[in-house]
Protein backbone atom coordinates (compact mmCIF):
# COMPACT_ATOMS: atom_id res chain seq x y z
CA UNK A 1 0.00 0.00 0.00
CA UNK A 2 1.38 3.39 -1.01
CA UNK A 3 1.46 6.02 1.71
CA UNK A 4 1.59 9.75 1.13
CA UNK A 5 4.68 11.63 2.23
CA UNK A 6 4.14 13.92 5.21
CA UNK A 7 4.12 17.61 4.33
CA UNK A 8 5.69 19.71 7.09
CA UNK A 9 4.87 23.27 8.03
CA UNK A 10 8.42 24.52 7.51
CA UNK A 11 11.26 22.04 7.26
CA UNK A 12 15.01 22.66 6.86
CA UNK A 13 16.21 23.10 3.28
CA UNK A 14 19.91 22.64 2.60
CA UNK A 15 21.48 24.33 -0.40
CA UNK A 16 24.38 21.94 -0.98
CA UNK A 17 27.44 24.02 -0.08
CA UNK A 18 26.97 23.79 3.70
CA UNK A 19 28.99 20.58 3.78
CA UNK A 20 31.99 22.37 2.29
CA UNK A 21 32.24 24.73 5.27
CA UNK A 22 31.53 21.98 7.80
CA UNK A 23 34.18 19.72 6.24
CA UNK A 24 36.64 22.59 6.39
CA UNK A 25 35.99 22.88 10.13
CA UNK A 26 36.67 19.17 10.56
CA UNK A 27 39.71 19.14 8.28
CA UNK A 28 41.33 22.02 10.18
CA UNK A 29 40.15 20.72 13.58
CA UNK A 30 38.16 23.91 14.26
CA UNK A 31 35.54 22.00 16.26
CA UNK A 32 35.99 24.31 19.24
CA UNK A 33 33.25 26.91 19.79
CA UNK A 34 35.02 29.65 17.86
CA UNK A 35 36.83 29.69 14.52
CA UNK A 36 36.89 31.02 10.95
CA UNK A 37 33.30 30.04 10.19
CA UNK A 38 32.01 32.16 13.08
CA UNK A 39 33.85 35.21 11.78
CA UNK A 40 32.79 34.44 8.21
CA UNK A 41 29.14 33.93 9.09
CA UNK A 42 29.05 37.22 10.99
CA UNK A 43 30.56 39.03 8.01
CA UNK A 44 28.07 37.38 5.63
CA UNK A 45 25.13 38.57 7.74
CA UNK A 46 26.61 42.06 8.15
CA UNK A 47 27.00 42.35 4.37
CA UNK A 48 23.46 41.12 3.78
CA UNK A 49 21.84 43.45 6.32
CA UNK A 50 23.95 46.51 5.47
CA UNK A 51 22.97 49.67 7.39
CA UNK A 52 26.30 49.57 9.32
CA UNK A 53 25.21 46.41 11.13
CA UNK A 54 27.47 44.68 13.65
CA UNK A 55 26.61 41.02 14.23
CA UNK A 56 27.35 38.50 16.99
CA UNK A 57 26.23 34.95 16.19
CA UNK A 58 24.89 33.10 19.21
CA UNK A 59 23.36 29.81 20.28
CA UNK A 60 19.72 30.84 19.70
CA UNK A 61 17.35 33.73 19.09
CA UNK A 62 16.22 33.42 22.69
CA UNK A 63 19.79 33.83 23.91
CA UNK A 64 20.07 36.90 21.67
CA UNK A 65 17.03 38.54 23.29
CA UNK A 66 18.34 37.63 26.73
CA UNK A 67 21.70 39.26 26.01
CA UNK A 68 19.98 42.32 24.55
CA UNK A 69 18.06 42.78 27.82
CA UNK A 70 21.27 42.20 29.77
CA UNK A 71 23.11 44.86 27.75
CA UNK A 72 20.23 47.28 28.36
CA UNK A 73 20.55 46.65 32.12
CA UNK A 74 17.03 45.29 32.52
CA UNK A 75 16.69 43.88 36.01
CA UNK A 76 14.30 43.03 38.84
CA UNK A 77 11.59 45.63 39.30
CA UNK A 78 11.75 46.79 35.67
CA UNK A 79 8.94 46.44 33.15
CA UNK A 80 9.46 45.59 29.48
CA UNK A 81 6.76 46.24 26.89
CA UNK A 82 6.39 43.22 24.63
CA UNK A 83 4.22 42.35 21.66
CA UNK A 84 1.55 39.93 22.85
CA UNK A 85 0.96 38.21 19.51
CA UNK A 86 4.22 36.25 19.28
CA UNK A 87 6.04 33.09 20.33
CA UNK A 88 6.92 32.79 24.02
CA UNK A 89 10.65 33.15 23.27
CA UNK A 90 10.04 36.88 22.77
CA UNK A 91 8.80 37.22 26.35
CA UNK A 92 10.58 34.54 28.38
CA UNK A 93 13.94 36.36 28.58
CA UNK A 94 12.22 39.27 30.32
CA UNK A 95 11.47 36.90 33.19
CA UNK A 96 15.02 35.49 33.07
CA UNK A 97 16.16 38.99 34.07
CA UNK A 98 13.67 39.16 36.96
CA UNK A 99 11.69 41.87 35.13
CA UNK A 100 7.97 41.94 34.33
CA UNK A 101 6.46 41.79 30.84
CA UNK A 102 3.63 44.15 29.90
CA UNK A 103 1.88 42.98 26.77
CA UNK A 104 0.76 45.13 23.84
CA UNK A 105 -1.84 44.07 21.27
CA UNK A 106 -1.47 44.15 17.49
CA UNK A 107 -2.91 46.34 14.76
CA UNK A 108 -4.72 44.78 11.78
CA UNK A 109 -2.49 46.04 8.93
CA UNK A 110 0.62 44.02 9.81
CA UNK A 111 -0.64 41.92 12.77
CA UNK A 112 2.22 43.41 14.79
CA UNK A 113 2.54 45.78 17.75
CA UNK A 114 0.00 48.61 17.72
CA UNK A 115 1.78 51.98 17.97
CA UNK A 116 -1.39 53.50 19.45
CA UNK A 117 -1.63 50.94 22.25
CA UNK A 118 2.13 51.13 22.81
CA UNK A 119 1.96 54.83 23.60
CA UNK A 120 -1.09 54.35 25.82
CA UNK A 121 0.84 51.70 27.76
CA UNK A 122 3.94 53.87 28.13
CA UNK A 123 1.92 56.79 29.50
CA UNK A 124 0.06 54.50 31.87
CA UNK A 125 3.22 52.93 33.27
CA UNK A 126 4.99 56.28 33.69
CA UNK A 127 1.97 57.62 35.56
CA UNK A 128 1.31 54.57 37.72
CA UNK A 129 4.75 52.96 38.18
CA UNK A 130 7.83 54.04 36.23
CA UNK A 131 9.08 54.28 32.68
CA UNK A 132 9.45 50.88 30.99
CA UNK A 133 13.05 49.80 30.44
CA UNK A 134 12.69 48.42 26.90
CA UNK A 135 10.28 47.57 24.08
CA UNK A 136 10.28 44.22 22.27
CA UNK A 137 8.51 44.44 18.89
CA UNK A 138 8.24 41.49 16.50
CA UNK A 139 8.16 41.14 12.69
CA UNK A 140 5.67 38.29 12.86
CA UNK A 141 5.67 35.60 10.15
CA UNK A 142 8.11 37.78 8.21
CA UNK A 143 5.81 40.82 7.97
CA UNK A 144 7.64 43.98 9.14
CA UNK A 145 6.04 45.92 11.97
CA UNK A 146 5.42 49.67 11.70
CA UNK A 147 9.02 50.54 12.50
CA UNK A 148 8.84 54.29 11.87
CA UNK A 149 5.91 54.73 14.23
CA UNK A 150 7.32 52.40 16.91
CA UNK A 151 10.76 54.02 16.74
CA UNK A 152 9.29 57.53 16.91
CA UNK A 153 7.35 56.68 20.07
CA UNK A 154 10.39 54.97 21.59
CA UNK A 155 12.56 57.99 20.84
CA UNK A 156 9.95 60.35 22.30
CA UNK A 157 10.10 58.56 25.64
CA UNK A 158 13.77 57.52 25.36
CA UNK A 159 13.08 53.77 25.57
CA UNK A 160 15.31 51.38 23.56
CA UNK A 161 13.73 48.96 21.07
CA UNK A 162 14.68 45.30 20.70
CA UNK A 163 13.69 44.26 17.19
CA UNK A 164 12.70 40.59 17.18
CA UNK A 165 13.45 39.55 13.59
CA UNK A 166 13.55 35.82 14.33
CA UNK A 167 11.06 35.22 11.52
CA UNK A 168 12.05 38.10 9.24
CA UNK A 169 15.51 37.57 7.75
CA UNK A 170 15.12 38.70 4.13
CA UNK A 171 12.24 41.08 4.86
CA UNK A 172 12.63 44.82 4.39
CA UNK A 173 10.99 48.01 5.62
CA UNK A 174 11.32 50.94 3.20
CA UNK A 175 14.24 49.07 1.58
CA UNK A 176 16.08 48.61 4.89
CA UNK A 177 16.69 45.09 6.17
CA UNK A 178 14.64 43.88 9.10
CA UNK A 179 16.95 43.27 12.02
CA UNK A 180 18.81 46.53 11.39
CA UNK A 181 16.00 49.01 12.11
CA UNK A 182 16.32 49.50 15.86
CA UNK A 183 18.71 49.77 18.81
CA UNK A 184 19.28 46.00 18.97
CA UNK A 185 17.99 43.40 16.51
CA UNK A 186 17.85 39.64 16.83
CA UNK A 187 17.69 36.75 14.36
CA UNK A 188 16.94 33.06 14.74
CA UNK A 189 18.40 30.17 12.75
CA UNK A 190 16.24 27.47 14.33
CA UNK A 191 15.44 24.41 12.22
CA UNK A 192 12.13 25.81 10.96
CA UNK A 193 13.39 29.27 9.97
CA UNK A 194 13.98 30.57 6.44
CA UNK A 195 17.62 29.51 6.76
CA UNK A 196 18.95 27.35 9.57
CA UNK A 197 22.11 26.41 11.43
CA UNK A 198 20.18 23.61 13.19
CA UNK A 199 20.08 25.84 16.24
CA UNK A 200 21.37 29.37 16.48
CA UNK A 201 20.68 33.08 16.49
CA UNK A 202 22.30 36.47 16.19
CA UNK A 203 22.37 39.82 17.95
CA UNK A 204 22.61 42.91 15.73
CA UNK A 205 23.60 46.42 16.68
CA UNK A 206 25.03 49.51 14.99
CA UNK A 207 27.55 49.92 17.80
CA UNK A 208 30.76 47.86 17.71
CA UNK A 209 31.24 48.38 21.45
CA UNK A 210 27.81 46.81 22.12
CA UNK A 211 28.63 43.88 19.84
CA UNK A 212 31.87 43.30 21.72
CA UNK A 213 29.99 43.45 25.02
CA UNK A 214 27.53 40.84 23.74
CA UNK A 215 30.39 38.55 22.68
CA UNK A 216 32.08 39.05 26.06
CA UNK A 217 28.92 38.10 27.96
CA UNK A 218 28.21 35.19 25.59
CA UNK A 219 31.62 33.64 26.29
CA UNK A 220 31.24 33.45 30.09
CA UNK A 221 32.39 37.06 30.62
CA UNK A 222 36.03 36.08 30.94
CA UNK A 223 38.24 39.06 31.79
CA UNK A 224 41.41 39.74 29.80
CA UNK A 225 43.81 37.89 32.10
CA UNK A 226 46.19 34.95 31.56
CA UNK A 227 44.12 32.99 34.08
CA UNK A 228 40.32 32.64 34.31
CA UNK A 229 39.00 35.73 36.04
CA UNK A 230 35.41 36.98 36.05
CA UNK A 231 34.07 40.36 37.16
CA UNK A 232 30.64 39.83 35.58
CA UNK A 233 28.15 36.99 35.27
CA UNK A 234 28.45 35.50 31.79
CA UNK A 235 26.66 32.93 29.65
CA UNK A 236 27.55 30.07 27.34
CA UNK A 237 25.72 31.59 24.37
CA UNK A 238 28.25 31.65 21.51
CA UNK A 239 27.54 29.76 18.28
CA UNK A 240 29.93 26.91 17.45
CA UNK A 241 32.27 27.00 14.46
CA UNK A 242 30.61 23.88 12.99
CA UNK A 243 27.08 25.33 13.08
CA UNK A 244 28.36 28.64 11.72
CA UNK A 245 29.67 26.67 8.75
CA UNK A 246 26.13 25.49 8.01
CA UNK A 247 25.03 29.12 8.24
CA UNK A 248 27.64 30.26 5.71
CA UNK A 249 26.31 27.75 3.20
CA UNK A 250 22.73 28.76 3.92
CA UNK A 251 23.47 32.45 3.36
CA UNK A 252 24.41 31.58 -0.23
CA UNK A 253 20.81 30.51 -0.95
CA UNK A 254 18.90 32.97 1.27
CA UNK A 255 17.47 35.02 -1.61
CA UNK A 256 16.32 31.81 -3.32
CA UNK A 257 14.58 30.75 -0.12
CA UNK A 258 12.79 34.10 0.13
CA UNK A 259 11.61 33.81 -3.47
CA UNK A 260 10.35 30.27 -2.89
CA UNK A 261 8.40 31.28 0.22
CA UNK A 262 6.88 34.26 -1.56
CA UNK A 263 5.90 32.00 -4.47
CA UNK A 264 4.11 29.72 -1.99
CA UNK A 265 2.15 32.71 -0.70
CA UNK A 266 1.24 33.81 -4.23
CA UNK A 267 0.05 30.29 -5.08
CA UNK A 268 -2.18 30.11 -2.03
CA UNK A 269 -3.57 33.59 -2.53
CA UNK A 270 -4.26 33.04 -6.22
CA UNK A 271 -6.13 29.80 -5.58
CA UNK A 272 -7.88 30.45 -2.26
CA UNK A 273 -8.94 34.09 -2.57
CA UNK A 274 -12.06 32.98 -4.44
CA UNK A 275 -13.44 31.78 -1.11
CA UNK A 276 -15.06 34.65 0.82
CA UNK A 277 -14.38 32.77 4.06
CA UNK A 278 -10.58 33.03 3.62
CA UNK A 279 -8.48 36.20 3.66
CA UNK A 280 -4.75 36.98 3.49
CA UNK A 281 -2.42 39.57 5.03
CA UNK A 282 -1.28 41.88 2.23
CA UNK A 283 1.93 43.92 2.32
CA UNK A 284 1.36 47.60 3.18
CA UNK A 285 3.20 50.06 0.97
CA UNK A 286 6.97 50.04 1.57
CA UNK A 287 6.94 46.67 3.35
CA UNK A 288 8.46 43.51 1.87
CA UNK A 289 7.81 40.23 3.67
CA UNK A 290 9.90 37.10 3.28
CA UNK A 291 6.58 35.23 3.77
CA UNK A 292 8.30 32.83 6.16
CA UNK A 293 4.88 31.32 6.80
CA UNK A 294 1.78 31.89 4.69
CA UNK A 295 -1.10 32.62 7.05
CA UNK A 296 -4.81 32.76 6.35
CA UNK A 297 -7.63 34.20 8.39
CA UNK A 298 -10.91 32.29 8.18
CA UNK A 299 -14.43 33.45 8.92
CA UNK A 300 -14.76 31.43 12.13
CA UNK A 301 -12.96 29.25 14.64
CA UNK A 302 -15.03 26.28 13.46
CA UNK A 303 -13.91 26.68 9.86
CA UNK A 304 -10.28 27.11 10.88
CA UNK A 305 -10.41 23.88 12.87
CA UNK A 306 -12.18 22.05 10.06
CA UNK A 307 -9.42 23.01 7.62
CA UNK A 308 -6.67 22.15 10.12
CA UNK A 309 -8.13 18.75 10.92
CA UNK A 310 -8.73 17.94 7.25
CA UNK A 311 -5.09 18.72 6.52
CA UNK A 312 -3.98 16.64 9.51
CA UNK A 313 -6.03 13.70 8.21
CA UNK A 314 -3.98 13.88 5.00
CA UNK A 315 -0.70 14.06 6.97
CA UNK A 316 -0.27 17.74 6.14
CA UNK A 317 1.01 19.91 8.99
CA UNK A 318 -0.59 23.28 9.69
CA UNK A 319 -0.76 25.37 12.87
CA UNK A 320 -3.06 27.93 14.47
CA UNK A 321 -1.60 31.41 14.66
CA UNK A 322 0.30 32.20 17.87
CA UNK A 323 -1.76 32.20 21.04
CA UNK A 324 -1.24 35.71 22.48
CA UNK A 325 1.05 35.93 25.47
CA UNK A 326 -1.59 37.65 27.62
CA UNK A 327 -3.75 34.52 27.17
CA UNK A 328 -0.98 32.09 28.17
CA UNK A 329 -1.36 30.45 31.62
CA UNK A 330 2.16 31.47 32.65
CA UNK A 331 1.50 35.15 31.86
CA UNK A 332 -2.19 35.37 32.80
CA UNK A 333 -1.54 37.79 35.67
CA UNK A 334 0.56 40.20 33.61
CA UNK A 335 -0.70 43.63 32.69
CA UNK A 336 -1.81 43.94 29.07
CA UNK A 337 -3.08 46.67 26.78
CA UNK A 338 -5.32 44.92 24.28
CA UNK A 339 -8.30 45.49 22.03
CA UNK A 340 -9.09 41.93 20.87
CA UNK A 341 -7.08 41.97 17.63
CA UNK A 342 -4.63 39.21 18.56
CA UNK A 343 -7.34 37.12 20.19
CA UNK A 344 -9.40 37.16 16.99
CA UNK A 345 -6.36 36.25 14.89
CA UNK A 346 -5.59 33.31 17.17
CA UNK A 347 -9.23 32.24 17.01
CA UNK A 348 -9.53 32.34 13.22
CA UNK A 349 -5.99 32.18 11.82
CA UNK A 350 -4.02 29.26 10.41
CA UNK A 351 -0.42 28.86 9.18
CA UNK A 352 -0.22 26.77 5.99
CA UNK A 353 2.77 24.65 4.91
CA UNK A 354 5.35 27.13 3.64
CA UNK A 355 8.68 25.37 3.27
CA UNK A 356 10.95 26.50 0.45
CA UNK A 357 11.31 22.84 -0.55
CA UNK A 358 7.60 22.35 -1.35
CA UNK A 359 7.03 21.33 -4.97
CA UNK A 360 3.97 21.85 -7.16
CA UNK A 361 2.65 18.39 -6.33
CA UNK A 362 2.76 19.24 -2.61
CA UNK A 363 1.01 22.56 -3.15
CA UNK A 364 -1.70 20.97 -5.31
CA UNK A 365 -2.28 18.33 -2.63
CA UNK A 366 -2.63 21.01 0.06
CA UNK A 367 -4.97 23.06 -2.13
CA UNK A 368 -7.08 20.02 -3.00
CA UNK A 369 -7.47 19.12 0.69
CA UNK A 370 -8.49 22.66 1.68
CA UNK A 371 -10.89 22.97 -1.26
CA UNK A 372 -12.78 19.88 -0.11
CA UNK A 373 -13.64 21.50 3.21
CA UNK A 374 -17.44 21.68 3.59
CA UNK A 375 -19.02 25.15 3.82
CA UNK A 376 -15.89 26.85 2.57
Amino acid sequence: MLTKTKIYLSSPHMGGSEQKFVNEAFDTNWIAPLGPNVDGFEKDIQHYLGNNSQVAVLSSGTASIHLALQILNVSKGDEVLCQSFTFSASANPIVYQGATPVFIDSESETWNMSPELLEIAIRDRIEKYKKPKAIIAVHLYGMPYKANEINAIAKKYEIPVIEDSAEALGSTYNNKACGSLSDIGILSFNGNKIITTSGGGALITHNLELKNKAVFLATQARDNKPHYEHSSIGFNYRMSNVLAGIGRGQMEVLDERVNARRNNYNFYKENLSKYNSISFLDEPKGLFSNRWLTCIKTSSFELREQIRLNLLEEDIESRPLWKPMHMQPIFKDCLHFTDGTAEELFDKGLCLPSGSNLDREDLDRILDTISKTPNL
